[in-house]
């Protein structure tokens, strides 16, 4: 099968499982073969064709800064520890965070959800706007406005659409400093750090107050 014929195949099978989605949700779910729901799961958007721009002409792109607690004994203490989820990059090496375009026909929240789920095949809580950064992208040299969200995990597929390209795995937030490829991921990733220390003092102060 040549390169054009597998892109083809792929975008027709983007457009029937778009086409039989809306079908889906009318039929219950005990009616609708669970294989035919993963098939519709696993298809990832393709294309550019609803790919929004501001007035500028950037490219605006969403994405995630995942994560989990792990629970661990310290002392004999029990203590969580924070761990995010970083994807191999398609080209070359290196790690980063999940993100992508943000389409016309979607919220923000919505197309960072998604992403998440394409890229690195997690879903859970979209928590806070970490911030915006504007970088340049390598292959087209194109303006890119980059929005971040916390992500707190709370479901995890062993199937996914990007499963085949893609590698993921759980560290420590001073090994994510080290492997994330992206400076502005970087900084979402101090953004999210500083966050979540101020979240866990306004934790303790509370439980200390008795509030």
């Amino acid at each position: 099968m040549t390169g054009f014929s597998v892109s083809l195949f792929v975008s027709n099978l983007s457009n029937v499982a778009s086409y039989l989605s809306p079908i889906f949700e009318t039929i219950p779910s005990k009616v609708v073969p669970v294989q035919i729901e993963k098939v519709v799961s696993l298809v990832s958007r393709t294309g550019r064709d609803l790919q929004r721009y501001d007035n500028a002409g950037y490219r605006q792109v969403v994405g995630c800064v995942p994560y989990r607690y792990k629970k661990q004994q310290v002392n004999g203490a029990e203590s969580k520890e924070i761990e995010v989820l970083l994807i191999s990059a398609q080209k070359g090496k290196g790690m980063l965070f999940p993100k992508g375009g943000w389409e016309t026909d979607e919220s923000m929240e919505e197309a960072a959800l998604r992403e998440t789920i394409e890229e690195a095949g997690v879903t859970g809580e979209l928590e806070e706007k970490l911030g915006k950064w504007q970088y340049k992208s390598k292959r087209h040299s194109i303006i890119h406005d980059g929005y971040m969200f916390a992500l707190l995990v709370d479901q995890e597929f062993e199937r996914w659409p990007e499963a085949e390209i893609r590698q993921r795995r759980w560290v420590g937030l001073d090994e994510a400093r080290e492997v994330c490829q992206n400076w502005w991921m970087r900084e979402a990733l101090e953004a999210f750090i500083n966050l979540k220390g101020h979240t866990e003092e306004a934790e303790i102060e509370d439980n200390e107050t008795g509030k």
